[in-house]
C-alpha cells in the first residue's frame, strides 16, 4: 500500500483547507482511513477516522468536531479531509494512514503517507 497526502498550506485563523490522501497497491474500499497530525514539538495525535467499503462510520478527535470532515471516494481510490475554522493550534504535519481496523490508535495502522504541512496563522 502507497499513500500521498496532499493539499496543506498556510492559511489564516478561520479559513478552510481540504487534504486528499490517494491510496495505491490494494483496493482501497477494503481499508479505513484515518488522519494524524503531528504539531511542531509535540506527539502525534489523532484526527478522523472512516471506515472501509462506504465510510459508513466516522470518528473525530474532540478538538477536531463540527470543523473537520473526512470523506472517502472510492472510485478515485482518495480520502479527503474538509478542514474548516482553522484555528493557530491546528497547525501541524498531517498524515494520511490506511489499515484493516477502524481505530484510532497509530499502532494499528502499517501504511503512512509523507505528511503535508498546514500552517494556520494569527
Amino acid at each position: 500500500v502507497q499513500l500521498q497526502a496532499s493539499g496543506g498550506g498556510s492559511v489564516q485563523d478561520g479559513g478552510s483547507l481540504r487534504l486528499s490522501c490517494v491510496f495505491s497497491g490494494r483496493t482501497f474500499s477494503d481499508y479505513t482511513v484515518d488522519w494524524f497530525r503531528q504539531p511542531p514539538g509535540k506527539e502525534r495525535e489523532f484526527v478522523s477516522s472512516i471506515s472501509w467499503n462506504a465510510g459508513d462510520h466516522r470518528y473525530y478527535a474532540d478538538s477536531v468536531k463540527g470543523r473537520f470532515t473526512i470523506s472517502r471516494d472510492n472510485a478515485k481510490n482518495t480520502a479527503y479531509l474538509q478542514m474548516n475554522s482553522l484555528k493557530p493550534e491546528d497547525t501541524a504535519v498531517y498524515y494520511c494512514a490506511a489499515g484493516k481496523k477502524f481505530s484510532s490508535w497509530a499502532s494499528d495502522f502499517d501504511s503512512w503517507g509523507p505528511g503535508t504541512q498546514v500552517t494556520v496563522s494569527s
